[in-house]
């Protein structure tokens, strides 16, 4: 990577209008006394490949989120060994010979949810709802685990077993949410299930006692499968965490530093509401 600042610096997505991520970034930009304002672009996947090559002219950095991380990957001429493992990008730059590059951050922030919610990796029975880039970041985490395994439900069978088949080690492809519930230790909703409305990934009623419910979803106010989780005694936590860890590590990826992770936290806290 070169140390200029990059010529532009944005998120990639479709919807974009509920992210969160131009609010902390903003402010870690504005603590580091960069001149760069970070911006949401709503692009249709039709659009994507044409948006990209004008990112590239004008070395453009930035992150992705649903529904490109896959297609990223796919135009990156250059990846990182994680974002490689998981095939999927979410955060990108312009190298020095003007490469479009990537890495994939949501893993290392997946990891720091994991934490936060308290899971015991050791041995972790992890049910995954979801078979897209999302799920494909999971899957490595839970890879990394020691004796873990990873119960894969979608609703695309050939996606998810397509997944599935990438970490034979690791990974058991689950017939229905039933299937991958069953004795789980933690229960992950990878999918966008519950971002725009209160529709529930699987039933809370169906979750394994003591299970810990992680939802990469993220609302003001929590999701209401966070929220019933709860209520019904299992430790829960939204996607807020993830979103902030990744976004600490995509700004040290950009700007050869660390972010300030606390002007960050706080930020993200008004504008969640927590």
């Amino acid at each position: 990577m070169t140390d200029a600042l990059p010529g532009r610096l944005v998120l990639l997505g479709h919807p974009v209008s509920h992210s969160l991520s131009p609010v902390f970034q903003n402010a870690a930009l504005r603590r580091a006394d960069i001149a760069l304002v970070y911006e949401a672009l709503d692009v249709a996947p039709e659009a994507l490949d044409d948006t990209l090559a004008r990112l590239v002219a004008q070395r453009a950095a930035g992150n992705v989120t649903i529904p490109h991380k896959d297609a990223v990957f796919r135009a990156c001429q250059v990846t990182s060994a994680v974002a490689a493992r998981a095939e999927a990008v979410n955060t990108f730059w312009v190298d020095d010979l003007g490469r479009l590059s990537g890495d994939n951050t949501d893993v290392a922030g997946f990891d720091a949810l994991a934490d936060h919610v308290g899971v015991e990796r050791a041995g972790a029975i992890v049910a995954c709802i979801g078979s897209g880039g999302a799920a494909a970041a999971v899957c490595t985490a839970v890879e990394r685990w020691p004796g873990a395994t990873l119960r894969l439900y979608g609703r695309s069978s050939g996606r998810s077993a397509a997944l599935a088949n990438r970490f034979p080690a690791t990974v058991q492809l689950a017939g229905s949410p039933a299937d991958a519930l069953r004795g789980a230790t933690t229960v992950v909703n990878a999918t966008p299930i519950g971002m725009r409305d209160d529709a529930l990934p699987v039933p809370v009623d169906e979750l394994p006692r003591d299970a810990r419910v992680m939802d990469l979803v993220y609302r003001p106010g929590e999701t209401r499968w966070v929220r019933e989780a709860r209520r019904a005694g299992h430790l829960a936590l939204d996607g807020c965490e993830m979103l902030l860890q990744q976004g600490a590590a995509a700004f040290e990826r950009w700007f050869h530093r660390p972010a300030d992770i606390v002007v960050m936290r706080e930020a993200l806290a008004r504008a969640s509401r927590r």
